[in-house]
């Protein structure tokens, strides 16, 4: 790797500096000029999984309207392709094992009587980083049309995205006292303040504003416990402000309401510095707004959306693994597969052998992680106390 490659929370945050101050960063413009949301969930096509926050904002950042993301491997795998010249979006990931070729002392690759590379997994004691570059649906050719793919992801959902906002809100148990003119959470007595859902342009824009508030509100000693002492206008009352529209519009997109900031001209400049001054504490904040939206979208439900079916094998199956292709001569009811590897050498894997497993590890993700959104959640240090956020 080059010396001179910037680690990739150094790169999000020098993009995001130069959107701020270009003024067109997601948090300033929330809706494209195209109309559609500045931000759209990421979505892996093969498995119906999202990715990790800070990965789903550098993807979101692309302004892409087709949701749909894979590494040219998956891509191939899923019968599509990468279009010539497109360049793949970088994103990182907790690798936790990896699959190697077992050596001999003197590092050579261990075959076994058919030429066929032996490998094993190799668990690690800590995550390790990996990395991946993917690539867009609006990249691939031969994919399915964006039409139909919405179609079948939105098959049996039966409320709107005001219905699903509104049962969000109503879910949280939060207490919401409405009047005045000022939107904004009172952690002294935990209680959202929000102006009349009349006040708002529409029903859209007060949901949005409901959702940013609690946002704010999950911060509280008994629930995720964010240090939010910060007085308005300091640093650590921005760091907070930063956390709580990441949040918004990872939940806007899950719901496909949108996001909408609305204090951004207070606090960009001070979003700019931190993230100048503190590059990394863009992972810090993306980690925090992940478990905003977890705890207020609930990860302890099922997606209302149906789930990928499971991933097996099919005949003409043909998947590249260590150094050479296997392809699927046959298929059995017990589970057990015939297999033509690229010398032409033929062998029947039952599914507890170590080749089948890795095989279908190859297939159902090629080198690619899936990034869920669920993470465990953690408990921050003793908080201060601070009677208004988020105005």
């Amino acid at each position: 790797m080059s010396k001179t490659f910037k680690a990739l929370p150094i790169q999000l945050s020098d993009k995001l500096i130069g959107e701020i101050k270009e003024g067109n960063s997601l948090f300033q413009k929330p809706v494209k000029e195209n109309g559609m949301p500045a931000f759209v969930k990421p979505i892996n096509p093969v498995t119906g999984k999202g990715y990790s926050a800070m990965n789903a904002l550098i993807l979101g950042m692309q302004r892409h309207d087709d949701p749909r993301w894979l590494s040219a491997d998956a891509a191939r795998y899923a019968g599509t392709w990468v279009k010539e010249g497109e360049k793949g979006t970088l994103i990182e990931f907790p690798k936790t094992s990896d699959i190697q070729a077992i050596r001999t002392a003197d590092g050579q690759r261990i075959k076994n009587e058919e030429g066929v590379t032996q490998t094993k997994t190799v668990e690690f004691d800590k995550p390790k980083t990996g990395q991946a570059f993917l690539f867009n649906g609006s990249q691939l050719k031969d994919v399915q049309p964006l039409e139909e793919f919405l179609a079948k992801q939105n098959e049996g959902q039966t409320l709107s995205p005001i219905e699903r906002a509104n049962k969000l809100i109503e879910d949280s148990k939060a207490v919401i006292i409405h009047g005045g003119q000022e939107a904004y959470y009172d952690k002294q007595r935990d209680a959202v303040f929000m102006p009349e859902p009349e006040h708002f342009e529409n029903e859209t824009k007060y949901l949005q504003a409901a959702i940013h508030q609690l946002a704010h509100w999950s911060g509280h000693e008994d629930r995720l416990n964010r240090p939010m002492e910060g007085k308005f206008g300091s640093l650590d009352y921005a760091r907070e402000e930063m956390r709580a529209a990441i949040a918004g519009i990872l939940i806007g997109g899950e719901l496909k309401i949108g996001h909408n900031f609305g204090q951004q001209a207070a606090y960009m400049s001070t979003f700019a510095k931190i993230l100048k001054d503190e590059p990394f504490e863009i992972a810090k904040a993306t980690r925090d707004a992940q478990k905003i939206a977890n705890l207020l979208l609930g990860v302890s439900q099922k997606r209302e959306q149906k789930q990928a079916p499971e991933v097996g094998f099919k005949k003409g199956d043909e998947i590249a693994y260590m150094d050479t292709t296997y392809k699927v001569l046959e298929t059995y009811k017990t589970k057990s597969i015939k297999v033509e590897d690229a010398d032409g050498a033929r062998k029947v894997l039952k599914p507890d052998y170590g080749l089948y497993k890795s095989l279908l590890e190859a297939k159902t993700n090629p080198r690619e992680p899936d990034m869920v959104l669920a993470e465990e959640q953690g408990q921050s240090e003793e908080q201060g106390q601070q009677q208004k956020i988020g105005r």
